[in-house]
């Protein structure tokens, strides 16, 4: 007779499920104890499933687990929080999509991280609740680099190590950081970078988030800071993120939620 499971509990935000055989999914957790896991999650998608409605992608739950010989099964679930204003604004759903595949991402399996873990459910209450999301996304992506260990420098430049002087400098994302204009010749895929943006950029690493929140950002500051700290996210992954290009498309053409959503967790 086989032993019985081991049991254990514990919190996770669900970044994203894939189908598995008839009716299963695996499901891949960010948990505040054991980092990012994956688990099996048996039969739920099943119409008679009472997990299915619990186990959605950027659901915050209390999970109960069987440990298996390859893959640990849920065996319950109670939904901490549902944060059910993502479902229902498509701009606020493509951010919190982008935010769990960035921390899929830019983490490792089975190696915790409660900095990350805190981190990610602040963003996810503030985009589901906050009057100006695209600031908590973009704090987020600043906090996560620095967790990750990829922190990219603003505070001097990265060549000659001197303080940057209050002009139009440069952001080099493969040399990490800023570069001052003394001494960008020669530097691959320098980007010009705007004085306010530094200084929002610093705000983003080293302010708290009532800080960030509370200043008003032009769109065109917007779309500099979101283009400096996205193309640093490339060179760090060496690939882009998908749902930045679901975000794209969503400006652009207006996805459904339906569709975003769709291509997002498969």
């Amino acid at each position: 007779m086989a032993p019985p499971a081991r049991l254990y509990k514990t919190e996770a935000i669900i970044l994203r499920q894939r189908r598995v055989g008839e009716a299963d999914r695996f499901l891949t957790l960010f948990t505040p104890g054991m980092g990012k896991v994956d688990v099996k999650a048996k039969g739920i998608r099943k119409t008679t499933s009472r997990m299915s409605g619990h186990l959605q992608p950027l659901a915050y739950c209390a999970l109960q687990i069987a440990q298996g010989h390859t893959t640990d099964v849920v065996t319950g679930v109670e939904t901490l929080e549902s944060f059910k204003e993502l479902s229902r604004d498509l701009d606020r759903l493509s951010l919190g999509i982008y935010a769990a595949e960035l921390t899929d991402r830019m983490t490792v399996e089975h190696a915790p991280s409660y900095p990350t873990f805190r981190s990610l459910l602040d963003t996810l209450r503030r985009l589901n609740a906050d009057p100006e999301p695209w600031q908590a996304l973009r704090y987020f992506e600043a906090q996560l680099l620095g967790h990750a260990g990829f922190r990219p420098e603003f505070g001097v430049c990265v060549v000659c190590t001197k303080p940057l002087e209050p002009v139009e400098n440069y952001f080099v994302p493969i040399a990490g950081g800023t570069v001052c204009r003394s001494c960008v010749a020669g530097m691959s895929g320098p980007r010009p970078l705007s004085v306010n943006a530094l200084k929002f950029l610093r705000l983003l690493q080293r302010g708290p988030y009532n800080d960030v929140a509370r200043v008003r950002v032009d769109p065109d500051l917007g779309d500099e800071v979101e283009r400096h700290l996205r193309s640093y996210v490339i060179c760090v992954l060496e690939r882009d993120i998908n749902s930045a290009a679901f975000i794209e498309r969503l400006r652009k053409d207006g996805l459904t939620r339906a569709n975003l959503t769709a291509q997002a967790i498969h």
